[in-house]
């Protein structure tokens, strides 16, 4: 069962709700950088909406495929130097976002298999 199913007896709905993801998400607004897409190089923007061990959920003006190997690039900032991670995964889903602006932005949510913490910091195209 996905997540907000309810579960019931013999059709009759209990109204309860189980969360089926295996980590916490953190909601977080983070540059993003989608570096390639099943091995085709590109340099796109998008901003992170939350991100957790499994994944993250960012918004982005390109369309992915779902289904996809995506690479991407998250700056995380604080108080002292950022600090980039480079992360490959798989594109789960991609759904238009209704902008103001019909800019054609897509909110994406993706997973991270596997990640490298990048030592020099890459400029990142917001």
């Amino acid at each position: 069962m996905g997540t907000g199913e309810s579960y019931g007896i013999r059709g009759l709905n209990l109204g309860l709700n189980v969360e089926q993801r295996r980590t916490r998400r953190h909601q977080m607004e983070l540059p993003l950088r989608i570096l390639e897409l099943d091995g085709q190089q590109v340099n796109w923007a998008g901003q992170t909406r939350d991100i957790s061990f499994g994944g993250v959920r960012f918004v982005t003006g390109n369309e992915l495929t779902v289904g996809g190997t995506i690479t991407y690039l998250v700056t995380l900032s604080g108080g002292q130097a950022p600090v980039q991670i480079r992360c490959v995964g798989k594109v789960l889903r991609c759904e238009k976002v209704d902008s103001a602006l019909r800019d054609g932005s897509c909110e994406a949510a993706v997973g991270m298999e596997r990640y490298t913490f990048v030592r020099q910091v890459e400029p990142v195209a917001v």
